[in-house]
């Protein structure tokens, strides 16, 4: 019969699964507690938030969730990463802080939207540039031709302007 206490963090690991868009588990042995604190506080301005979880709790709640391919991920001593809106903006945060503070932190693997990522796909997935940076990136391709377009209309309409000018004024002179 399962306590209360588990049930409650079953139920909360649950939730963070659901909602999330994308996770990273990681090896957290070495660790101490300030160095978790401050992992997490450079977290959470991205929206993600750090738990340590039991591997037979996260993989119960992935089940529950709907998303045991999540489960996947879960090996040895895990610290799981949730980010909940941006997938991208968590992942760098985690890693860029990994990397400035010369944490030893063996990455297990990682979770995007239904799809299992190995830990060269998360550290790949950390040097993309942001959602809105994409966008603008993927809007200014697709303006470039159009603005070249107009241009060329434009100076064939300049030209032809020119043109019938001249040639009033050919005619006046004549």
């Amino acid at each position: 019969m399962p306590t209360p206490r588990k049930v409650a963090m079953l139920a909360e690991v649950k939730d963070r699964i659901a909602r999330a868009s994308v996770a990273v588990s990681a090896d957290y042995r070495g660790l101490t507690v300030a160095q978790i604190t401050e992992l997490r506080r450079a977290l959470r301005p991205t929206g993600a938030e750090v738990k340590v979880v039991k591997n037979t709790l996260a993989a119960m709640a992935a089940k529950e969730a709907g998303r045991a391919e999540m489960a996947e991920i879960v090996k040895g001593p895990t610290a799981m990463v949730f980010g909940f809106d941006d997938p991208i903006g968590p992942v760098k945060a985690f890693t860029e802080h990994l990397r400035s503070k010369r944490l030893n932190i063996e990455v297990h693997g990682g979770w995007l939207e239904g799809r299992v990522l190995s830990r060269a796909e998360v550290e790949s997935l950390a040097t993309m540039p942001p959602k809105e940076q994409l966008i603008a990136d993927v809007v200014s391709k697709l303006q470039s031709p159009l603005y070249q377009f107009s241009g060329l209309l434009q100076s064939t309409i300049r030209n032809f302007a020119g043109l019938i000018d001249a040639r009033a004024k050919q005619l006046e002179s004549a």
